[in-house]
């Protein structure tokens, strides 16, 4: 019976990171995806506007931010995203630990691991919000020196 609890806690987990993974790849998609409209001076059939600024200019999306750093960043996106990510996993991770805790029936090492499986899904979630705070501060130097 242990067995088949511990069996069933291991596909919960596996379950849930691979529609974790899912959303996470749906969300990024969609934030990151290039806008379908191109912007109006990509018309080069004369041959007159062929330079690379312009060929970089119709390549971007009119949606699409310019900057790297800054509120509307790309790698802010790209963290934000990320960090969303870890969020929702450690979440995950101590909906599945405080499960394991309350099945582990006064078994030693289950309760072991199932308070092991809650201490690092906090550590990972302090980790996460330690690291927004040390890129929010880096990406605002970054934006604040140009």
């Amino acid at each position: 019976m242990k067995q088949q609890i511990k069996s069933l806690t291991d596909q919960m987990t596996y379950v849930a990171a691979v529609i974790v993974a899912v959303l996470g790849m749906a969300f990024a998609s969609m934030v990151l995806a290039p806008a379908a409209n191109a912007s109006a001076d990509c018309d080069v059939r004369g041959g007159q506007n062929l330079s690379v600024t312009s060929g970089v200019n119709c390549a971007q999306g009119e949606d699409q931010p310019t900057e790297l750093f800054g509120d509307a960043g790309i790698f802010t996106t790209i963290v934000n995203v990320l960090l969303f990510l870890i969020g929702a996993i450690s979440v995950i991770m101590l909906i599945i630990g405080g499960v394991r805790y309350t099945i582990s029936n006064g078994d030693q090492g289950a309760v072991t691991s199932a308070k092991n499986t809650i201490l690092y899904a906090v550590i990972g979630l302090i980790v996460a919000i330690l690291a927004y705070a040390i890129v929010g501060f880096i990406t605002g130097q970054f934006a604040t020196s140009n």
